[in-house]
């Protein structure tokens, strides 16, 4: 299995592009995530991927961040979800908020995703929602961000550290304000000490998707 690719970058557009490694140019899928962090062509790059077998061709698909690649090999464990649709997921969300709305049965946001109808939105919580909760264990999840933004934060509210680890997963400052000063206002005030980073950001989350 090929688990990287580095070279030359020859093409690209927005659904795929070729490397160029000592003179074999290669055709590599990529999600729109991946693309907008491409250089020109002519620079080197490099990039994880995954190969899709099939009985009449090998399919490559490349992305930018390991992440990136692990969130598309979950999305290829739900059935009905083949590697153009796991493509296109990413392409319309990151993979951490893809993983939070999983883990909260957001399905409005998931049926967001152009493809994506309510049925299917249902079935990836269904399926995957144990299984992120498990990978989350031994990667980058709410969990950790919050930790991460307390510890770079030393000294600061808890409110300022929940507001900063959301802006962390891509969330607007403004709307995670909001969210997180409406979950301490409807909290008593012992409650809300006794708060957790990760349990006050899963609430804002919960509250933002009502």
């Amino acid at each position: 299995m090929i688990a990287h690719l580095q070279g030359i970058l020859q093409r690209k557009n927005t659904e795929d592009i070729i490397i160029d490694i000592h003179g074999i140019g290669f055709l590599i899928s990529i999600p729109l995530s991946t693309f907008y962090k491409l250089p020109e062509p002519g620079k080197e790059l490099k990039l994880y991927t995954y190969i899709h077998i099939r009985e009449d061709c090998w399919q490559l698909y490349g992305f930018w961040t390991m992440e990136e690649k692990k969130t598309f090999e979950l999305l290829l464990k739900v059935s009905k979800i083949g590697p153009k649709l796991a493509r296109n997921v990413l392409s319309h969300i990151s993979p951490q908020e893809f993983k939070a709305a999983v883990s909260l049965s957001n399905i409005s946001r998931l049926n967001s995703i152009p493809g994506i109808g309510e049925k299917t939105a249902r079935r990836l919580i269904l399926e995957l929602k144990d299984k992120i909760i498990a990978l989350d264990q031994n990667e980058s999840s709410i969990t950790e961000m919050a930790n991460l933004e307390a510890s770079l934060q030393k000294g600061g509210s808890l409110q300022e550290d929940a507001v900063s680890a959301m802006v962390s997963l891509g969330y607007n400052r403004l709307l995670a304000e909001r969210a997180i000063n409406q979950i301490l206002h409807k909290q008593p005030l012992q409650e809300s000490t006794e708060l957790s980073i990760e349990e006050l950001i899963k609430k804002a989350l919960y509250h933002m998707t009502k």
